[in-house]
């Protein structure tokens, strides 16, 4: 399963550490951050669930750029 959230990161440098921080959540398949677009793909593994790797993307997310958003 893929879905699509809106972001809001400041620079393209910090959009990068974004995607990979949300890659090597575990749950997570596969994770693309457009920067110009400001939007994050994240495709789940198989029988995920959806809100509780969200959650944990996020966090992730914050550790190695704590003023970004993901807007669920």
């Amino acid at each position: 399963m893929k879905k699509t959230y809106k972001i809001e990161v400041d620079c393209a440098n910090c959009a990068n550490k974004m995607e990979d921080a949300a890659r090597n959540t575990a749950g997570v398949k596969n994770a693309v951050v457009n920067f110009m677009m400001q939007k994050m793909i994240v495709e789940y593994e198989e029988g995920a669930d959806a809100k509780e790797v969200i959650a944990e993307v996020i966090r992730n997310c914050k550790k190695v750029e704590d003023d970004c958003e993901i807007y669920l």
